[in-house]
């Protein structure tokens, strides 16, 4: 979580295993792709930096968070990956939207964790505004989709 005391993108290498020989799923929802796009940027450039050949990693976009859960579970039945890094932004509205959407995916998220023998990871920021999503995705609190490629490397590495 990002506060004014940890930044997204601070972590220390050295506690990272070596990710040349994992394959990693990307599912990022195209809504609010200012923020998405950037998150998986993040995400990408933190698996090829920790060994991941870029024919390892599989990225597939969905119209939106809530179609998350499902274009999670297609690209690990299509590929036969170690982690999948799951990637949105839900920014609160005027409507309960917001909550049943979040409640939605990290439900959907939650219960992929436990139907599958891979981790799937939540990189989905879920912010009061715009401004805290941008400040999220490469802004002044690092980067969400950094802090999830490094979990995803971990959890396998975990695995291993």
């Amino acid at each position: 979580m990002a506060t004014s005391l940890k930044n997204l993108s601070s972590y220390d290498p050295a506690k990272v295993p070596d990710a040349s020989g994992m394959k990693f799923g990307i599912v990022v929802s195209e809504w609010n792709e200012e923020v998405t796009a950037a998150l998986a940027e993040g995400a990408v450039n933190t698996l090829k930096k920790h060994g991941c050949p870029q024919q390892s990693i599989f990225v597939m976009p969905v119209p939106g968070s809530f179609e998350l859960t499902y274009g999670a579970r297609l690209i690990a039945e299509k590929h036969a990956l170690d982690a999948v890094i799951v990637i949105g932004c839900v920014v609160q509205g005027e409507t309960r939207h917001f909550d049943f959407i979040c409640q939605g995916v990290t439900h959907g998220i939650s219960e992929l964790n436990l139907e599958y023998d891979i981790p799937f990871i939540f990189g989905v920021l879920t912010t009061e505004n715009q401004q805290q999503a941008l400040d999220r995705a490469g802004g002044k609190h690092g980067n969400k989709g950094d802090e999830a490629a490094v979990t995803a490397i971990k959890m396998v590495g975990l695995k291993k």
